[in-house]
């Protein structure tokens, strides 16, 4: 079954900056290209990490601040006022960075941004250098997807070499990537990983089953024995 990956949603030729660029010029680029972020890299175009405006803003909270350790100050706290004294791409940057292959899965992605608390990532190649930026904003093309292609990939793909399962008995609509499942399948115990299969098809919003089956072998419901 085809599945969508980040080079099919990604911004192609992301701007970037080297360890040496100055403060004042990532300003410059992040509003200039409207983006809160941007891939640092080294010579040979290899992300080493990332500047975004929040390793920015320091620079504005702790001015005039003076360097002395604070009792029970985080560690963010004091990583925030070293960067408050920074004036280039290399002391501002989060390193390493938190970078994805064109290859990898929307899923993936998906769940890389949302355990690392991000909003956009860096593509890479094979060697780790710069090819673009997938933001949360990019994974959400998939659901672009229109309901004709929807459907004929879970008729052609998702419903083929399941066991117990004939296409030809089933009717598949689709509605704003909304999809209903009816007809007859043999064995009800199959539909239950029938409708994850189709759920896992890119763009589908939900699945409302209004499956049947010739053989009621499904999951009963659990029932506690009687009290004496």
């Amino acid at each position: 079954m085809s599945r969508w990956n980040v080079a099919d949603v990604m911004t192609i030729g992301a701007v970037s900056v080297e360890q040496d660029t100055p403060f004042k010029e990532i300003v410059d680029l992040l509003e200039a290209h409207e983006v809160n972020a941007v891939p640092v890299v080294d010579p040979l175009g290899r992300v080493v990490g990332v500047v975004s405006s929040a390793d920015l803003v320091p620079k504005i909270e702790f001015a005039g601040d003076d360097d002395r350790v604070r009792l029970f100050e985080s560690r963010h706290t004091r990583q925030a006022r070293g960067k408050a004294h920074a004036t280039a791409a290399g002391e501002l940057m989060s390193a390493p960075a938190v970078t994805v292959l064109g290859t990898t899965s929307l899923v993936a992605a998906a769940r890389i941004m949302e355990a690392a608390e991000l909003k956009r990532l860096p593509v890479v190649d094979d060697l780790g250098r710069l090819v673009g930026m997938v933001t949360r904003r990019d994974l959400l093309k998939v659901f672009l997807r229109t309901d004709a292609d929807i459907r004929r990939e879970i008729l052609q793909e998702a419903l083929h070499g399941l066991v117990g399962v004939e296409a030809s008995q089933l009717r598949v609509e689709v509605d704003d990537g909304v999809v209903t499942l009816l007809g007859e399948v043999e064995h009800a115990v199959v539909i239950p990983s029938l409708v994850r299969q189709v759920e896992r098809v890119d763009g589908v919003v939900d699945v409302v089953s209004h499956l049947s089956a010739a053989v009621d072998d499904g999951p009963r419901p659990f029932r506690p024995a009687p009290m004496f």
